[in-house]
């Protein structure tokens, strides 16, 4: 992990209507890290992931990739969301598609790939998360943590800087959770990808085992962050310290 900074937030805010959703949220994300947001549902994760890759547009503060403002009103918004993927709650995969179609529309169409790059790529990380054979499988044929997987590596195809994870486990089956978890430890450990990450989860144990910091928030603020061992096992404020016990409690952590 990197010293230098790949992501910034500074003093973000965000309301919908009369409706605060992210109040004054701050942080940073080192090169090669991953940061987890945790909360309880409707504490700012997803509308904080959604504002990061340009998808809802902020009131206040900034957003810098590399020490760049992309939340500037000039900069081009579709050459900075190459540099940004998302992988959402739901798939999300093109169902008249198969597999190989899907990871190779966007580096095709966007980042002007050719089609033999594009499918070359496609391959070599369809076998490095063990779906090689499914590649000219339509989605309905795989699992739900298939999918979810063929999304990961769809986002993964068009090298981002940043990888954004909004609860890409909210839709599965439990048994299913483990296997999507496990892909993205095993992304989280490549020393090669040096891959930058900011994930919100439910899922405490998998915050314990990939995130280098976590960021516990509460009402669209930040109310606690740190490394993930300190916030996780000793967290100082007792708002978080009540937000894990429920967690606990509930056989989550």
């Amino acid at each position: 992990m990197s010293n230098k900074s790949a992501l910034k937030v500074d003093s973000l805010r965000k309301s919908f209507g009369s409706e605060l959703v992210l109040d004054s949220v701050s942080f940073d994300v080192p090169e090669g890290s991953a940061t987890v947001l945790i909360g309880a549902s409707g504490s700012g994760k997803s509308t904080l992931l959604r504002c990061i890759n340009l998808l809802e547009q902020i009131d206040d503060g900034a957003i810098f990739l590399d020490e760049e403002e992309i939340t500037n009103p000039e900069i081009d918004i579709d050459q900075t969301r190459r540099k940004i993927a998302m992988v959402f709650q739901a798939f999300n995969l093109f169902p008249h598609k198969t597999v190989r179609e899907n990871i190779t529309l966007a580096p095709v169409i966007v980042h002007r790939l050719t089609r033999d790059e594009a499918n070359q790529r496609a391959d070599e990380l369809l076998k490095r998360f063990g779906l090689y054979e499914k590649a000219e499988q339509y989605p309905d044929r795989l699992s739900g943590g298939q999918q979810q997987r063929v999304a990961i590596i769809r986002a993964l195809a068009v090298n981002p800087r940043v990888l954004l994870l909004d609860e890409v486990t909210s839709a599965l089956d439990p048994v299913l959770v483990n296997e999507v978890l496990m892909t993205v430890k095993e992304l989280k450990e490549d020393q090669s990808s040096a891959m930058t990450m900011v994930i919100a989860t439910h899922e405490m144990g998998f915050a314990q085992q990939v995130g280098d910091q976590v960021c516990f928030l509460e009402g669209g603020a930040v109310v606690e962050i740190g490394a993930s061992a300190q916030v996780l096992k000793d967290p100082q404020d007792k708002r978080t310290k009540d937000f894990l016990r429920k967690v606990h409690e509930a056989g989550r952590l």
